[in-house]
């Protein structure tokens, strides 16, 4: 009966467990959130932040300049 109960010691052990591995997740959750509603702030409020944004994350250019791109892959040889 011990083993087939639904609140045996191994049941409440593992529920904890989740339970803990959930509030980890939803802290880290929380901090992205935050991270992401600063980011997009500062893109709505502030020109240098959406050109950087630009330039690091779909690699665009302005129209006088030269684009070299450095991968980490050919430096490991």
């Amino acid at each position: 009966m011990f083993f087939f109960d639904p609140k045996d010691i191994h049941s409440d052990i593992s529920r904890s467990n989740k339970l803990k591995d959930l509030q980890k997740n939803e802290q880290r959750l929380t901090s992205e959130i935050l991270a992401t509603q600063e980011e997009l702030k500062q893109l709505k409020t502030n020109a240098q932040t959406i050109e950087k944004y630009a330039r690091e994350k779909y690699l665009m250019k302005k129209d006088n300049e030269d684009l070299f791109i450095i991968s980490n892959t050919d430096i490991q040889k």
